[in-house]
């Protein structure tokens, strides 16, 4: 007799298969980089989003409301540049197996701040917040030429599977 009828039990090797499923499909085993020039452009926040956009569907990366989602952080990260520091030099997305990264550069040195105490019912200083709570991991490199900010999401895989 069967203890378990209807609980859907998956073996570790179904699981890593439903997981392989969920990677982002058209990356090469190393993963892939793509940068874009932001530099004196008008409309950074549409360009950078289009960019990403277009590199989230060639990779095939899954889920439309996690793609949704990571077309967020691209328009927070590119709209602080451009209200904060004068405006973004460049963005570049490196996808892997386990996780995307995004990175912003700009040529400020001041690395960016939460707002606290955050505010939800007043206009402005959400962007640093909606990055935090839609990313796995965020932060700032200070550099020579200014800074970049990044923020890394992991693919549905590799949150699957945290020990891989």
């Amino acid at each position: 007799m069967n203890d378990h009828a209807g609980v859907n039990q998956m073996t570790s090797g179904q699981r890593g298969a439903e997981a392989a499923r969920r990677l982002p499909s058209d990356l090469p085993p190393a993963g892939q980089r793509r940068t874009v020039r932001l530099a004196g452009l008008p409309r950074q926040v549409a360009h950078g989003r289009e960019f990403a956009r277009t590199a989230l569907t060639d990779w095939r990366w899954p889920g439309e409301e996690a793609v949704e989602d990571l077309l967020l952080i691209v328009s927070e990260l590119v709209a602080n540049a451009r209200l904060h520091a004068g405006g973004a030099v460049q963005l570049s997305l490196h996808a892997s197996a386990e996780r995307l990264r995004i990175e912003v550069s700009d040529a400020i040195r001041t690395p960016p701040a939460l707002s606290l105490p955050h505010r939800p019912g007043l206009p402005g200083g959400h962007g640093l917040h909606i990055v935090q709570r839609l990313s796995d991991d965020w932060g700032v490199a200070v550099h020579a030429d200014g800074k970049v900010v990044w923020a890394e999401v992991l693919t549905p895989a590799a949150e699957a599977d945290p020990g891989a």
